[in-house]
């Protein structure tokens, strides 16, 4: 195995989580290690990192890269979504900072047999843990077109999901689904083709996208990782999110808005009567995106977005 995965947003990142020497933090999505790394280096002589990961490639490859760091490191098989479960069991009760970079890493979208690329033939799997789930051709053997549409629409923005989804039904009752580039191929072929010739990107990107969303609850475990996340801050602890589209960064929007935001009360009251104050304090308006330098060398970087909130 060779794990290869280009962290993004480096520099930014660790910019945005105001390192301490002696501080403890968490990478919720440990992947290659290279953010770990960072912060790692960053916290020298003493600071400690626990890096969470659901993928058994990403573990044991990030583990071998930080072995120089002895026991300041820490890594652990788990949902970022569990985080509360997972600082429990380790008797931590607050943290200084938290990473979470959502989504995918390279290695995951070129390993042909992990079955995300819609460019390379491989199994129909998508999960980030291969030991636990459903598979991406379970789910399309057995689903309803109606919710099969609903999932393409809703995780894909794909304008065509009903065509795409009758297509997908029509095809698994002559054969079984198994493979990427049967399913790529299948998803091209739902889209007009006056339409395809228009894509700057693959026609088959897009239900891709949201066939691995739904076997893996992305949005379900961005949602619970984010406030298990916040919850676990210190006071002027900081929560750093990269997120890659557009459904990711809205949830991440949102919910650091709620907490900046602070009284609920309608428009119209004259004075505040439900008392809920401010929890944290947005670092930017708006989020982080790549710099061109940074582009150049690592196309897939385009569509990061990193947003920052600090513990109040």
């Amino acid at each position: 195995m060779n794990f290869k995965h280009q962290s993004v947003l480096l520099k930014e990142t660790i910019a945005s989580l105001n390192l301490q020497s002696g501080g403890l933090y968490v990478d919720g999505t440990l992947g290659g290690g290279g953010h770990s790394q960072a912060i790692l280096e960053a916290t020298a002589p003493d600071g400690c990192l626990l890096g969470l990961d659901r993928d058994d490639d990403a573990l044991a490859a990030a583990t071998a890269r930080l072995q120089e760091f002895g026991e300041r490191f820490k890594p652990i098989k788990a949902n970022f979504a569990d985080m509360a479960q997972v600082l429990a069991t380790e008797n931590i009760s607050e943290v200084d900072g938290v990473l979470l970079d959502i989504g995918v890493s390279s290695y995951q979208l070129d390993e042909p047999t992990r079955g995300f690329s819609y460019m390379q033939d491989g199994p129909l799997d998508m999960r980030l843990d291969r030991r636990d789930g459903q598979t991406v051709a379970e789910l399309l053997a057995l689903i309803d077109e109606t919710e099969l549409a609903n999932i393409i629409y809703r995780y894909g923005e794909e304008k065509f999901s009903r065509r795409i989804a009758r297509r997908i039904v029509e095809e698994r009752e002559r054969q079984p689904l198994s493979s990427t580039v049967q399913l790529a191929e299948l998803v091209a072929s739902a889209i007009p083709a006056a339409k395809r010739r228009q894509e700057k990107q693959h026609p088959a990107k897009r239900t891709f996208q949201a066939l691995r969303i739904a076997v893996n609850d992305e949005l379900g475990a961005l949602e619970k990782g984010l406030a298990a996340a916040f919850a676990a801050l210190r006071s002027g602890g900081r929560l750093s999110v990269i997120t890659f589209h557009s459904l990711e960064d809205r949830i991440v929007k949102t919910y650091f808005a709620s907490l900046a935001r602070g009284c609920e009360c309608p428009p119209e009251f004259p004075v505040c009567v439900c008392g809920k104050k401010p929890q944290g304090r947005l670092l930017q308006r708006k989020p982080q995106t790549a710099a061109a330098e940074e582009l150049a060398d690592n196309p897939r970087a385009r569509s990061a977005k990193l947003r920052t909130i600090e513990k109040i």
